[in-house]
């Protein structure tokens, strides 16, 4: 199933994608996209529906954010060997892990809005996963039955928050705007290997990211197995799982960044894609 939730900021309702490329309205049965509908029991229940009796929803539609309510926004850093290089940084011997601020998270199309005091915006196309059932000290055997799906993640960055103003790695990932996912959640069944997925990134049209989650240093089961051990993960928790080479930083010999005005457009294989135009900070 690809899920996905639509409406306006704070009032989004829940939606489903059908086979024939209509939104179909699920808010009749489920409430939101979030917690025990993420569930093995709860993504069952919605699979028992027929689409076709769902009301349509018609016109264009503002996509918001996949999931709602997210506890915690996971993320996975230098997880690419070719990003770690052009980073200048050792691969990493375990996953790197640092969180981004839930405040962050925004729809898939919603503007990337450029922070007060940024030099140095740039952009990263992530896979995302969305967990569906609790996991503590989970073996890699078994991490994916505590999936629920996938889903596309723009994991913003002011490299410079992130790398010269002291402290870790959060402050330079979590202003607003810096967490577009979706535009849905597609379950697990629908995606037969996480690590065979084509993405990509483009700045005003320009190719600049143009990779595959087979070349993660650390796969999805190993990521949520990892995690586990250190912290429960939740029903509606999301991990973004780093990126591939071609950001902003490791452009030679001079760095590009984001500025005002400029479209940034993403995607991954079978999970959909993303479009947003960059703005400053009021």
């Amino acid at each position: 199933m690809k899920l996905l939730r639509y409406g306006a900021p704070g009032a989004e309702k829940p939606g489903l994608l059908a086979a024939d490329g209509t939104i179909r309205d699920l808010s009749g049965t489920v409430n939101d996209l979030a917690g025990s509908w993420l569930t093995p029991d709860g993504l069952a229940r919605i699979a028992a529906l027929d689409p076709a009796s769902l009301p349509v929803v018609e016109g264009p539609v503002r996509f918001g954010p996949c999931v709602a309510g997210v506890g915690k926004f996971i993320c996975v850093g230098l997880n690419y060997a070719d990003h770690a290089a052009e980073s200048g940084a050792k691969v990493p011997d375990e996953p790197i892990i640092f969180m981004k601020a839930t405040s962050a998270i925004t729809g898939p199309n919603d503007p990337v809005i450029i922070p007060r005091g940024s030099e140095k915006t740039d952009w990263e196309v992530e896979l995302g996963i969305v967990i569906g059932k609790t996991a503590r000290y989970v073996t890699e055997a078994d991490a994916l039955d505590h999936v629920a799906g996938y889903c596309v993640i723009n994991d913003v960055s002011e490299r410079a928050f992130q790398t010269e103003r002291g402290g870790q790695w959060t402050k330079g990932k979590s202003a607003d705007s810096f967490g577009p996912i979706g535009p849905w959640l597609v379950t697990r069944d629908e995606v037969a290997d996480p690590q065979k997925l084509k993405m990509w990134l483009s700045v005003d049209g320009v190719m600049r990211q143009n990779g595959s989650t087979e070349t993660m240093v650390f796969g999805v089961k190993t990521l949520v197995s990892y995690i586990s051990q250190f912290m429960s993960l939740q029903p509606g928790d999301v991990i973004s799982t780093g990126t591939p080479p071609g950001v902003g930083m490791g452009i030679k010999p001079t760095p590009v960044y984001l500025r005002p005005g400029q479209e940034i457009r993403l995607g991954i294989e079978g999970l959909g894609e993303q479009t947003q135009t960059t703005v400053a900070a009021d």
